[in-house]
């Protein structure tokens, strides 16, 4: 019998590992045959046939692809052309096996057998894939691998499913290998596994092979194993802490945190490419025989890109090479209608693509921050960007980051990852902000330090300051994006480490925020984010509100300086093209358009009448002009109403189409609100968020015991300036001056209100128009209001 030494043949090589195996397996069949007496052939056998004709030693699982690890099980099927005494020759195999302390996962199949087990079973057929001779006929292999693979192919509409299935357990259960501490190398999603999902999928002949980059990617986590299995002496595929420094040892690696970030890079590479093959391969399962070749609706979304299925592609007209921010753009519009970019499109922005100019131009800065404000949308749009190279590109910081493990316990993600998640984080907290757009920025720059030696808040407070600057912003901005990175630990680390009911400790924030309130409320906003996206552990409920307590404490102490009233100048353009409007009650309407540094500048000026600046805004929106300031002002009974705005594809406003829309919207003969919420259904644009509108009350800071400020923050969409303008007007309120802002995401509104019948607003007459707002932004009743400066309380749902 022959005798296999396992101490020696697991010490081997991979390659010399597997020639060992097949040898020894090769001899005990040859043995196993020669020993088991066959019962008479049957009539019109030849008697020269051999005694291993009819009978195939298979391998399958790690084995029947060369990788047997250390410590491995040997996965084998006997199959066999019926034979009867192949019960007695499977006993003479097995045993042996066991004997020799190998751990063995067997059957005995017929083709017919093994094919129909296949075809019922979807981990078993992906076994049988992996099917590859041993000893015995090599035409009973053949015929197998022949029968499996067209079982496979003919069961894929069924059996896929399932394992997508599989897929989507194991990513929920074990966690996602490029992101974990102590990641399994096998079950983790982006882990072996996928490497063996990959090219089922391509052997069912709804994905292409692998790229080679991917196949790099599995290679290495292939050795990984088997240093970590020669190291622990067991079967293990867990690479947790204390086996890091050894297996990165064995593998020539400088240290622990080199090995963990090569595995991070090699799981999101395989986790990447999988994504993209099952997209394609979930869009061939649903796609309906009959419907195979109809052509797909193509639905413009930005300036040269287009919504083609499921994906996000460029539009024909579209020129990558000439247009910088075409890349943001892209992934912004993807973000925000909940999509991905295309592949072929990403191959293309990473090979055209120009490098963004310094500082970037206003409108790649608000791309950014629209793709940032787009919350978990955003996190597998930037992952897209970061795995074909173009997040670096624009963010050449983001490289020193990338797959950084974290080693703190409450930590679950890598620095890059972390940075991420937080800047999700963050976009459902941009309502409680002055700033949204600096929230984000903040959030997704607050560790950047921990790329480079040194206290990571110093340092990052430096590079913050740089990659703002690159971003355009302006000198103050750039100061209070690098003050919050340097302070992001500061209240919590204040709130659980100090008395908050010690003045010292409350003056000490003070002076390290330089009396900022500004500052305060970003670092709460940032500290929340910071931790949601650490860990529940990191961020309890408990140390939510000791913080909250703390930033209480400090507002209090601050609200002795408040900060000045907003202050709303309406703008005048430099440039007007006068349009007359009709004779009637709509009178002249007047409308100016000229370049400002960002898209247009829009002034309307008529004779001043309720509902006319919710009409103008209605106009606009109806023109594809996204408002991103606006302002309003009477004088001597004509309105002036100043709009900048930014063509959505591109075209520039024309004066005299916007005037004759107001007239006939003035006039009753344009139904906005039908033509705007057909628009929306049209481009499926709606923009709704699941955090609800805030509607904040702000008095005693204008003049006049009746008039008011009511600022209302919710999801931007189309038309949203319209419909809440509107609303005011149905509740018999005068838009006096308002401005608008639209921060990413977010539209954060202040209207100055006055209410023609005289009085005071009292809390019922609020809350009805508390509700009516909410009800035109589209969302859940949420509202605060305000007293005064530093003044909260709950507003009762409307």
């Amino acid at each position: 019998m022959p005798v296999l030494d396992l101490a020696a043949v697991t010490a081997l090589p991979r390659a010399e590992r597997v020639q060992a195996f097949d040898d020894w397996l090769a001899g005990l069949l040859a043995e196993a045959l020669a020993g088991t007496p066959r019962p008479s052939r049957r009539r019109g056998s030849s008697p020269a046939e051999p005694a291993q004709t009819g009978v195939a030693l298979v391998a399958v699982g790690s084995l029947g692809r060369r990788e047997l690890p250390p410590h491995g099980d040997l996965d084998l099927v006997l199959v066999h052309d019926g034979r009867p005494e192949v019960a007695a020759l499977a006993d003479a195999l097995w045993y042996p096996v066991w004997d020799a302390g190998v751990r063995l996962d067997h059957s005995v199949r017929t083709v017919a057998e093994a094919v129909s087990v296949a075809g019922d079973d979807v981990k078993a057929g992906l076994g049988l894939l992996d099917a590859r001779h041993v000893a015995g006929d090599p035409d009973v292999t053949a015929a197998l691998r022949t029968a499996t693979l067209g079982s496979w192919r003919q069961h894929a509409g069924r059996l896929l499913p399932q394992l997508r299935d599989l897929r989507r357990d194991r990513s929920r259960r074990v966690g996602e290998l490029g992101f974990l501490l102590e990641p399994d190398l096998k079950e983790a999603y982006g882990g072996l596994r996928e490497g063996q999902v990959l090219r089922a999928l391509a052997a069912a002949q709804l994905a292409d092979e692998p790229p080679a980059d991917a196949g790099e990617a599995y290679a290495f986590l292939l050795d990984v194993r088997d240093a970590l299995r020669t190291s622990t002496g067991r079967p293990t595929d867990a690479l947790v802490r204390q086996e890091q420094r050894p297996v990165a040892q064995a593998l020539g690696l400088a240290d622990d945190d080199v090995l963990l970030r090569r595995v991070s890079l090699a799981g999101r590479r395989l986790a990447f490419v999988a994504d993209e093959t099952w997209r394609r391969v979930d869009a061939s399962l649903v796609r309906r025989p009959r419907a195979r070749y109809r052509r797909v609706r193509r639905e413009p979304l930005a300036e040269g890109l287009v919504r083609q299925g499921d994906e996000v592609v460029l539009a024909r007209d579209a020129r990558p090479a000439a247009d910088p921010g075409l890349v943001l753009r892209g992934a912004a519009a993807a973000a925000r209608a909940d999509l991905l970019l295309s592949p072929y499109t990403l191959k293309v922005l990473a090979a055209h693509a120009p490098a963004l100019p310094e500082p970037w131009p206003p409108e790649v800065r608000w791309s950014f921050l629209r793709l940032l404000a787009s919350g978990r949308s955003a996190v597998p749009v930037l992952e897209q960007l970061d795995q074909e190279g173009l997040l670096s590109r624009m963010l050449p910081e983001w490289d020193r980051v990338r797959s950084l493990p974290q080693r703190h316990p409450w930590h679950r993600f890598t620095v890059d990852r972390h940075l991420v998640e937080a800047a999700a984080a963050a976009a459902e907290l941009t309502r409680d902000v002055d700033r949204p757009d600096l929230l984000l920025v903040g959030a997704l720059l607050h560790d950047i330090g921990k790329g480079w030696p040194g206290d990571h808040s110093v340092v990052g407070e430096l590079i913050a300051a740089e990659v703002a600057t690159r971003m355009g912003f302006s000198p103050p901005d750039v100061a209070t994006l690098a003050a919050m990175v340097r302070h992001h630990l500061l209240l919590p680390a204040t709130a659980t480490r100090r008395d908050i009911d010690d003045l010292a400790t409350i003056d000490r924030v003070v002076a390290t925020i330089g009396g900022d309130a500004a500052l305060l409320e970003l670092l709460h906003a940032l500290a929340q984010a910071d931790g949601a996206a650490t860990s529940s552990s990191a961020w309890s409920p408990w140390k939510a509100h000791l913080v909250a307590a703390l930033v209480a404490r400090v507002q209090a102490r601050l609200v002795a300086a408040p900060a000045p009233g907003p202050v709303l100048v309406p703008t005048t353009p430099q440039v007007s093209a006068a349009v007359p409007g009709v004779p009637g009650e709509a009178g002249r309407v007047s409308v100016g358009v000229q370049e400002v540094t960002d898209g247009q500048q829009v002034t309307f000026v008529a004779p001043d009448r309720p509902g006319l600046f919710s009409r103008c805004a209605g106009v606009l929106a109806l023109n594809q002009l996204d408002v991103r300031a606006a302002s309003t002002s009477v004088a001597d009974g004509q309105a002036t109403s100043v709009f900048d705005v930014r063509p959505r594809f591109g075209r520039a406003p024309r004066p005299e189409i916007l005037a004759d829309g107001v007239r006939a919207a003035l006039e009753g003969t344009l139904p906005l609100a039908e033509r705007l919420r057909q628009r929306e259904i049209d481009y499926r644009q709606h923009g709704d968020r699941a955090a609800p509108p805030r509607i904040s009350w702000y008095d005693h800071e204008v003049d006049g015991a009746a008039a008011s400020i009511v600022e209302v923050r919710a999801g931007d969409r189309a038309g949203l300036l319209y419909r809440l303008t509107a609303a005011l007007a149905d509740q018999g309120l005068d838009v006096t001056s308002a401005r608008i802002e639209t921060l990413g995401a977010d539209a954060l509104d202040s209207f100055y209100v006055s209410d023609p019948a005289g009085g005071v607003m009292d809390a019922d007459r609020r809350r009805g128009i508390e509700s009516a707002l909410v009800s035109a932004a589209g969302g859940a009743t949420s509202g605060t209001t305000v007293d005064g400066p530093g003044v909260k309380r709950d507003t009762p749902a409307g």
